[in-house]
């Protein structure tokens, strides 16, 4: 069973930059198409980005446009989230999901996923 594992969270400023790395552990993401979303203290759960499984069509949250790009890796099984200009508002728990070649837009729909990773913190301060 593919478990995703998020690493790359941390502690920045206003203005910082991240970067997020989703890899699976115990399968592959090939095939998987990938999404981020992230949960605010006393939040729902949202959507932040998807990339489809073969790389070819990406989609973001309106917030998240112009600062944040998903993207993957074949070669190395990974997917990643670029974070620039951080803003206190992005403060969360940040988790990966996978589901089966879907198209990237369609996570944006939540809905039931494949698999979900355990989550990593970006803080970040003013």
């Amino acid at each position: 069973q593919v478990q995703p594992i998020e690493s790359g969270g941390g502690l920045v400023q206003a203005g910082d930059s991240l970067r997020l790395s989703c890899a699976a552990s115990g399968g592959t993401l090939k095939s998987y198409t990938v999404g981020w979303f992230r949960q605010a203290p006393g939040k729902e759960r949202e959507f932040v980005a998807a990339v489809s499984w073969d790389g070819g069509t990406v989609y973001y949250e309106d917030s998240v446009k112009g600062r944040f790009t998903i993207s993957r890796d074949g070669a190395n099984d990974t997917a990643y989230l670029q974070m620039n200009n951080l803003k206190p508002g992005d403060t969360s728990v940040y988790y990966c999901a996978a589901r089966w070649m879907t198209s990237a837009q369609a996570m944006a729909a939540k809905g039931d996923m494949d698999f979900w990773g355990q989550g990593t913190l970006v803080a970040v301060s003013s």
